[in-house]
């Protein structure tokens, strides 16, 4: 059966706009702060092969259109209608959970006694339990340590919850009635979805409508791989790295080889190092997963905002992603902070897209989502107040033609505000500051969107403060073109007093009444030559305060006097500079020194020596390796440059004697 054009454009739409009410459903009775205002959750539809060929626009998390849930669903057999399933577990979803506080529920819809879709919701529970509240830590090292884990089984029988299922959670959450309540919440968007499946049938019967799940997919595959069409066939790679490896201060390179043939690309992530001890791992079980190819669908979408949201969009991408890499770990490594892995692959695919489109494709992100969650000491009836603060992010990356948005993240950070009114009105906190951070975007002649500044106070003793997520303090956001990286994350207690220091990364601070605490993130990297900005723009940031007075005489290379730029002086100065503006971009002095010291070449060489190790204690050889090999060096006279010159089918021969002494201890 085939659908005319007109009645496609019908079902696609009801389609979207079920989803949609959804969405609206949960986040209107959910309980959470994490739900009703972070909006971290999610509603779908999906099709008999647990893909989904209908996704909301704009409502809850835009990230997982590309997940799979078929594992989930077959793990369920003999579903009736009422029948409910849960899990948190990523491993026993194929990674259509992506880590353990994201509980998920699926509802199959049925019609004359078949199973004609499914009804998918997620929403991030406020804590399932784990050695932290709200169970996430930068230090868990498996993944028992991150909460309980629930392998799909039925949480609802023929419409009534299972009393079981339900005394086992409640027994593992620190939150036991938030957790209830969004569960409840989540039945509730459940059952939008299956009253408006059936009415789509009744209205347009049930061969159009599984034609309709069929071909909108179609139709989505189509106008994408037009839109895909538009790079330029070839292989285009690129490398970015996350800070360290949550167990030491040996970065972790992420690489991506695109080769694009006629509009359908393939995704290589060979050469991006082992799973780490700590949860920055992404269980995508192998295979092409939602974290590994969002930033094409928002490439896609990007240029074509016609195209509906659905798995067609990625049919025409192959990933490849070898196992016991940080994009493809085996159980039991830990994944609960796997978004900041996301966002750097979401970065280094725009970097191998900017290498083959550089007049379409931004600088870089900020590159950072951090949930700032307050934990209160227990209160005097066994209860506690586990709740999300703040996802603070970074700026956006500039682009030929524009500035990168300040305070806003357009890779995965799509969770809302939290109102600083309904925050201090739920918890022990008052907000002492929320604003944009200055001088924090890539200079260029289009700037990078600058980061924010998020301080506050805490009014109790005994509160915990956790920051899932947090990068960026070590590799800058690189910039294009000419473009400046942008300014470093950092995080500060009690600024300003005596009592002032800085922490970098934290995995739990405890602060006590009257404490603050700051967190800064990094903006966007800039785009072009910032000696080539307009001075009208330049003035205009200073006005806002988004520029110093300081920054726009170094770097923007202007005059300045009493607060306003003057012009004659400015271009007299630009001028006699000419010769000395950078062509290319200005890179960051770590990323140089760490791509200095091993770059692609001795890279490979490692990945050849880590086949002989057994997967589980790579990461650990890798810091065993490279500490080892970096002192036989020293004290040989090389220096760590000197890695560099071997050809990529040659391992230096300190680190072959570094790996077989890690095997001999193993």
């Amino acid at each position: 059966m085939t659908l005319d054009p007109v009645t496609l454009e019908i079902l696609g739409s009801r389609f979207t706009s079920t989803t949609e009410e959804m969405g609206i459903a949960l986040q209107r009775t959910a309980r959470t702060l994490y739900v009703k205002e972070a909006a971290d959750f999610g509603t779908a539809l999906a099709g008999l092969d647990g893909r989904f060929f209908a996704y909301p626009h704009g409502i809850g998390v835009c990230s997982f259109i590309d997940l799979d849930c078929g594992r989930m669903v077959a793990a369920v057999p003999n579903l009736q209608p009422g029948d409910v399933i849960v899990s948190n577990h990523p491993y026993e979803t194929d990674g259509a959970v992506t880590h353990t506080p994201d509980l998920t529920l699926i509802e199959p819809y049925f019609y004359d006694g078949e199973i004609v879709a499914y009804g998918w919701t997620f929403a991030h529970c406020s804590d399932i339990g784990g050695r932290v509240p709200s169970s996430i830590s930068p230090s868990s090292t498996e993944l028992i340590q991150e909460g309980l884990l629930v392998p799909p089984l039925r949480i609802v029988r023929q419409g009534e919850f299972v009393p079981e299922v339900l005394s086992l959670i409640r027994a593992n959450t620190r939150t036991p009635e938030d957790v209830l309540g969004d569960l409840k919440a989540m039945r509730a968007a459940l059952a939008i979805g299956r009253r408006r499946v059936a009415e789509l049938i009744e209205k347009f019967g049930l061969d159009t409508f599984l034609a309709g799940q069929r071909e909108i997919v179609a139709y989505s595959r189509s106008k994408a791989r037009a839109v895909f069409r538009r790079i330029p066939d070839g292989t285009y790679s690129f490398t970015d790295y996350l800070d360290d490896d949550g167990v030491s201060s040996v970065p972790i390179r992420l690489h991506i080889a695109m080769t694009v043939r006629d509009g359908e690309i393939e995704l290589d992530f060979s050469g991006t190092d082992p799973q780490t001890d700590s949860p920055y791992n992404i269980a995508a079980g192998g295979k092409r997963h939602a974290w590994l190819t969002l930033r094409l669908g928002a490439f896609a979408y990007t240029l074509d905002p016609t195209i509906p949201l659905n798995t067609g969009i990625f049919d025409n991408v192959a990933v490849k992603a070898p196992t016991g890499t940080i994009v493809s770990p085996q159980y039991p490594a830990p994944v609960g902070i796997r978004h900041v892995t996301a966002q750097r692959v979401y970065e280094t695919l725009n970097g191998a897209l900017a290498q083959a489109l550089p007049e379409i494709m931004p600088a870089c992100n900020g590159g950072v989502l951090i949930p700032i969650v307050l934990a209160e000491p227990q209160g005097i009836d066994g209860s506690r107040n586990v709740l999300i603060v703040e996802p603070v992010v970074g700026g956006m990356g500039a682009r030929l033609g524009a500035d990168g948005v300040d305070g806003r993240d357009s890779s995965i950070a799509n969770l809302a505000n939290n109102p600083l009114e309904s925050l201090e009105a739920s918890a022990a906190v008052v907000v002492r500051r929320f604003g944009l951070r200055a001088d924090s975007g890539g200079a260029g002649k289009w700037r990078g969107g600058v980061g924010l500044e998020l301080e506050f106070e805490v009014l109790k003793d005994g509160c915990s403060i956790l920051g899932r997520g947090m990068d960026r303090f070590h590799f800058a956001p690189w910039g294009l073109q000419g473009g400046y990286p942008g300014t470093l994350a950092k995080t500060i207690v009690n600024r300003g007093r005596a009592t002032e220091r800085e922490i970098g990364k934290i995995d739990v601070v405890h602060l006590d009444r009257g404490d603050t605490l700051t967190i800064l993130t990094p903006g966007g990297g800039g785009y072009g030559d910032p000696r080539e900005r307009s001075l009208d723009l330049i003035e205009r940031d200073l006005h806002c305060g988004l520029v110093s007075e300081e920054q726009a005489k170094e770097v923007y290379a202007v005059v300045v006097r009493e607060g306003r730029i003057d012009p004659i002086a400015s271009r007299n100065l630009r001028a006699s500079l000419s010769d000395t503006a950078p062509k290319t971009e200005r890179e960051d002095p770590v990323r140089k020194a760490w791509s200095g010291a091993l770059n692609g070449e001795s890279e490979a060489a490692f990945d050849c020596l880590w086949q002989r190790v057994p997967i589980p204690q790579r990461s650990k050889a890798k810091r065993w390796v490279v500490n080892a090999a970096f002192n036989a060096l020293a004290d040989t006279g090389w220096t760590a440059s000197d890695l560099a010159k071997f050809p990529q089918a040659e391992a230096p021969k300190e680190l072959v004697r570094a790996v077989d002494k890690f095997l001999d201890g193993v």
